[in-house]
């Protein structure tokens, strides 16, 4: 093939989408033909988004084509990648040419444009010789040949000729390393394996062998090292490889490090991972419930406040990084979110009413689900930004978008092995996966990953549950985490001192309505309870009567219900609403309460929300401003009146808006692995081959063509009658012209019905808009 382009235009339309099937981001847009395609797939952002995909061993096969001179033949390849099989080198050249990385056949394979460039020092090594003189004046070269001891070059010669016998001469520089000494040799093996390159002062001097007083001159005065510019020196190719023994690699492997760990027996994992997703189901739902009658401030900033965060820590019996975990949980599934109002609040949304009446298996996929699609990281919480602030929870800073892909590796990584590797050793296995990808976040969002990963019941002792890995591979972990969860109880033991114990984990509604009329005192095998007046008035406030409570604790108590304790209920139920409080946006004030005995009697006024308080003041839930307009739409005459009692002086044709706080947007809730429908892809590549054959088709000329528009639809009819294909210019409702080649199917109303070969599909055009018509020569059917 002559070109990249070439390449691609000789594949088949199953390798076309395989390939965007792997590089999905070259179907936004879909590229005219496919040598837009060819130009997108060699831009520096899609080649290096591709190569971020690729394991250790895939650079390691692209590297060595890069380094070796193009094109390269299938055993030259071979037999550079030494310790690795034929059949590992062929399944990875297989998967460089499906992505379009590297092109061309066996015999002849080279790299797609724009890899070159995302390549600096390929495999840790510099430039060629003949590429790291290639700067160097004609006097310096012929010094640089004399001190080599190579013959002298003409007088007509070159700067190609003499880098030329440079390269030659550095291809065997053993002599030349040893004869610089020791000192100069240790410099050079600290360049060896990469990078390349080192910082020294005036590196352009003119050094020659006999006055070189340092180990760095020493490498120069014998070409040994190239000056790049005034600061930079580099090691030539052909040193490094004689330095490697003739290897590309220092170590080069197919497999990527093992996941080595202790093994648990696989049940005692399950039941582990069980017990704990039935746990984080709880604490969220405990969590909530309090959020809902005692709702934290919403920073002005965003997010939640630190000591806010803290008292849930210590509201749930969990540390701040798992209280922070909870609540970045619960946001992302959408049972959290703010309030609109100037005094915003974080409070449960209706969606969690109708998550919490599912049950606990239903409840914990919703969860998980959501943590490994969020862009959210819960352990950023209480760290410090770029600009030395706290991140806090539920803030804008949390959010990072390469949170929810390195979560799914990370889970697939533990997937591929039945023991609890440690934390070291599954970043060890991923940098070998992805070694592109950013080194530092990722290894702290591995590590963040893992112990979320526990706490959410997707891991038991360290390694994968068996309703993880179903939750992983697309199928219902419900089946097999119902098997595991632990068997809830219905009962409690109420003790004298006003205490209750739940053996082990309760119901669904015993264990919101404990959570609401007794504070947690301690958790574990058992969880204690603890009745106090203000944990008996938050039921009350919640509607339950003294009665109510009385009767739900000797339904569930398998002990008598202590006096002490129904004492308490009593005495706090007793005293429980004498004062009451309300809500009241506006008022409405008068001295004539006949006035107001008018307006309470009129059927227009049931809108108005409206609350008698005394016989001359009615309360009402609307805005002051939308009560007046109702009151005057009512035929009366009400005027606005201030804090003070005065007079409010408005203009009716003055309208002013609140300000209201805007509702938190999760800038990242869907971060998972970018994939397109199987259906999309086809199309695509039916787009492509139909811009090819328009591309071909398309007369030479620029400019599309023009016809008087009174034979526009005769030569239309006609192309219908020969079945031909023409070639129209038309202007789109912007003004822009443009050309297509089309297949007239009809031509009536104003419209032309035709087949766009550009578009590959079928289109309608205003006529009035066509600027021209030519047939496409060879286009037309044969006669019968």
């Amino acid at each position: 093939m002559d070109s990249y382009a070439d390449w691609l235009r000789a594949r088949s339309d199953d390798d076309l989408r395989t390939m965007l099937a792997l590089r999905p981001e070259l179907m936004t847009p879909v590229p005219a033909d496919l040598g837009a395609l060819a130009a997108r797939a060699a831009a520096a952002s899609s080649v290096s988004r591709a190569l971020d995909r690729l394991d250790q061993f895939t650079l390691n096969v692209l590297e060595t084509l890069l380094v070796l001179s193009q094109p390269v033949a299938w055993q030259a390849l071979v037999g550079q990648l030494r310790g690795v099989s034929e059949r590992e080198v062929r399944k990875v050249v297989d998967r460089l040419r499906a992505t379009g990385l590297a092109w061309g056949e066996e015999a002849a394979l080279r790299t797609a444009p724009g890899v070159r460039q995302a390549f600096p020092h390929p495999a840790g090594l510099g430039p060629p010789a003949r590429e790291a003189f290639a700067s160097y004046p004609v006097d310096r070269l012929r010094a640089l040949i004399d001190a080599l001891g190579l013959p002298a070059p003409t007088a007509f010669a070159d700067p190609a000729e003499m880098t030329a016998m440079l390269t030659e001469r550095l291809s065997a520089p053993a002599d030349l390393i040893e004869a610089a000494g020791p000192a100069a040799g240790a410099a050079l093996n600290e360049l060896t394996w990469g990078p390349p390159v080192g910082r020294v002062d005036n590196a352009r001097r003119a050094v020659r062998v006999d006055t070189a007083n340092s180990p760095i001159e020493q490498l120069l005065a014998r070409g040994l090292l190239a000056a790049t510019d005034d600061r930079t020196v580099t090691l030539p190719r052909e040193v490094a490889l004689h330095l490697r023994e003739d290897r590309i690699f220092r170590e080069l492997t197919a497999e990527p490090p093992p996941l080595d760990g202790s093994v648990r027996e696989a049940g005692l994992v399950d039941r582990t991972a069980g017990g704990q997703a039935f746990t984080v189901v709880r604490l969220v739902e405990d969590v909530l419930e309090r959020w809902g009658v005692e709702p934290p401030a919403v920073l002005r900033s965003g997010g939640l406040s630190v000591r806010d965060l803290r008292t849930t820590a210590a509201l749930a019996d969990v540390e701040q990084w798992v209280a922070a975990l909870l609540i970045e949980v619960a946001y992302a599934a959408g049972l959290l979110t703010r309030t609109r109002d100037a005094d915003a609040e974080w409070l449960p949304t209706s969606r969690y009413d109708l998550w919490r009446m599912r049950d606990v298996a239903t409840r914990w996929n919703d969860l998980v689900t959501a943590w490994l699609n969020t862009g959210r990281v819960a352990g950023l919480a209480g760290e410090r930004d770029s600009r030395d602030k706290t991140v806090n929870a539920l803030a804008d800073e949390s959010v990072r978008t390469v949170a929810a892909e390195t979560r799914r590796a990370t889970l697939r990584a533990l997937a591929e092995t039945s023991a609890s590797p440690a934390a070291d050793t599954v970043r060890e296995h991923l940098a070998w996966r992805e070694p592109r990808r950013g080194r530092l976040l990722r290894d702290r969002l591995i590590g963040w990953t893992l112990r979320e990963a526990e706490v959410l019941g997707l891991t038991g002792l360290g390694a994968l549950s068996t309703h993880a890995r179903a939750l992983l591979s697309g199928q219902d972990p419900a089946d097999e985490l119902t098997k595991v969860l632990p068997n809830p109880v219905d009962h409690v033991l109420i003790q004298a001192d006003l205490t209750a114990v739940a053996p082990g984990p309760l119901v669904t509604e015993l264990a919101r309505d404990l959570a609401l009329m007794a504070d947690v005192e301690s958790t574990g095998g058992a969880t204690v309870f603890r009745f106090t007046p203000e944990s008996v008035r938050r039921a009350l406030d919640a509607g339950r009567t003294a009665s109510e409570l009385s009767d739900l604790l000797t339904r569930h108590s398998t002990t008598p219900v202590p006096q002490p304790l129904t004492y308490l209920i009593e005495d706090v139920g007793r005293r429980h609403g004498h004062l009451r409080v309300g809500i009241a946006s506006s008022y409405v004030r008068t001295d004539d309460a006949a006035v107001l005995d008018e307006l309470m009697a009129d059927r227009r006024a049931v809108a108005l929300r409206l609350h008698r308080l005394a016989p001359t003041v009615i309360a009402s839930r609307l805005a002051r401003p939308e009560l007046l307009d109702a009151l005057r739409s009512m035929g009366f005459a009400p005027v606005a009146e201030s804090a003070e009692g005065g007079v409010v002086i408005t203009r009716p044709d003055a309208h002013r808006a609140e300000r209201s706080a805007a509702l938190y947007q999760d800038t990242a809730a869907e971060t998972a692995r970018l994939s397109v429908d199987g259906s999309v892809i086809v199309a695509a590549v039916r787009a492509l081959r139909a811009g090819e054959e328009a591309a071909r088709l398309l007369p030479p000329t620029a400019a599309p063509p023009r016809t008087p528009s009174m034979a526009t639809v005769d030569e239309l009819r006609g192309a219908m009658e020969r079945g031909a294909r023409v070639w129209i210019g038309y202007l789109d409702q912007q003004g822009q012209a443009s050309s297509r080649i089309v297949e007239p199917a009809r031509v009536e109303g104003g419209f032309l019905t035709a087949y766009d070969a550009t578009r590959a599909s079928v289109q309608r055009f205003a006529l009035h808009r066509i600027t021209g018509i030519a047939e496409v020569e060879g286009t037309a059917r044969s006669a019968p």
